[in-house]
């Protein structure tokens, strides 16, 4: 017997074309579940490309306010009466928040007074980002207020395991696990371009080191530039060029500390599938993530990667099999993890089919599934 289709309210003050991990889960979710027949309304902050574009039935929009020390990013505006006129017209089955800003919060409250089901997702670890951006003394209240928030929720879904320990650990409840997926038709080693790598100024049998992601303090990138010196050093023989992708308010700096490495911007969809492709490393030094994209990417588009043990990685690598992996904040592990897949080129060629094999099982189909069975337990609840 079939179920029938939900009315589903997804807030976020992200989403497609914004160029981010939680905009990118968010946007496959929601493609996910209209493919299988629910009814999906957007609450979400104006974006630059809306042109004048209205809310409807389907996309209420709000006013944005620019993330303090974060270009490019934008809070949701407070919007409870909007919502609650919108809800009590049109109520829907279930919310999924997933972003803990103004806009969240005040679908937080208008849920309540609605008795409207809530789910929360927990995508993003400000408490880490308000120490990295010179707010340290607002971590415990960032924390605080992030505990109190998803534990009015129904359930709060988190992307990795470690992330369910750790946010279990600081006493958030009811907590469940969420995986994420990639296209890997879209992210495939079959992209790869020598025109590119011309580009890059990268013989065939020369390495391009990459890292994808925006630059900015949250990613670590001082020992991304360690790991790629240390293997400039340890292999003087080989030839070998960083290539960046993504932009953010520490491309300038590093730019100037990096003068040979190539920066290659924003990239989107196939453009972005031929970078991945294109290279043969991936150094991946963030302690930040909630998950890490980029890394099921990456491997998808059959990179070796290095990385932390922790969310993604922690997932996804098995050590020396399909990539490396070091202990959180250990970099001289990291550099050592680097420097070991290039000892031989057999190692490297055999986890880069590893990781690409692995990652081609990691579809987003199941993922939507199983995120539907949760919005379907916190509405029958």
């Amino acid at each position: 017997m079939s179920q029938s289709p939900l009315h589903i309210a997804l807030i976020s003050e992200t989403f497609p074309p914004e160029i981010n991990g939680v905009a990118n889960t968010l946007g496959r979710l929601c493609a996910g579940l209209r493919e299988r027949g629910h009814r999906l309304q957007l609450v979400r902050p104006r974006q630059s490309t809306d042109d004048g574009q209205k809310s409807t039935d389907e996309l209420l929009l709000t006013r944005g306010w620019p993330v303090p020390g974060y270009p490019g990013l934008q809070w949701g505006q407070a919007s409870m009466h909007k919502l609650l006129r919108r809800w009590k017209r049109q109520r829907p089955d279930v919310l999924y928040i997933a972003t803990e800003g103004p806009l969240g919060l005040s679908a937080l409250r208008a849920a309540r007074r609605l008795q409207i089901p809530v789910i929360s997702g927990f995508h993003t670890n400000f408490q880490q980002f308000s120490s990295l951006y010179g707010f340290g003394l607002l971590s415990r209240l960032v924390t605080n207020y992030l505990r109190w928030f998803h534990n009015r929720s129904q359930l709060t879904l988190v992307p990795s395991a470690t992330q369910s320990l750790e946010l279990q650990r600081r006493s958030f409840e009811r907590v469940h696990l969420l995986a994420r997926g990639v296209d890997s038709q879209l992210f495939h080693p079959a992209k790869r371009s020598s025109a590119l790598r011309t580009e890059w100024d990268l013989a065939d049998d020369e390495l391009a080191v990459l890292h994808v992601g925006r630059i900015a303090a949250e990613k670590n990138l001082t020992l991304l530039a360690r790991s790629f010196r240390a293997l400039q050093e340890r292999y003087p023989q080989r030839r070998m060029k960083l290539v960046l992708v993504g932009d953010g308010p520490q491309r300038a700096a590093l730019q100037k500390e990096l003068p040979d490495a190539v920066f290659c911007g924003v990239q989107r969809d196939q453009a972005l599938a031929s970078h991945y492709a294109s290279g043969d490393l991936f150094l991946f030094p963030s302690l930040s993530e909630t998950f890490g994209n980029v890394l099921l990417e990456a491997q998808a588009s059959g990179l070796a990667v290095v990385a932390y043990d922790q969310a993604a990685a922690s997932q996804h690598i098995r050590h020396g099999h399909n990539g490396a992996l070091a202990m959180p904040g250990d970099e001289a592990a990291f550099i050592d993890s680097a420097c070991w897949l290039l000892e031989d080129p057999e190692t490297l060629r055999r986890v880069r089919l590893n990781a690409r094999l692995h990652a081609s099982r990691q579809g987003w189909p199941a993922i939507v599934q199983q995120f539907e069975t949760y919005l379907r337990t916190a509405g029958d609840s």
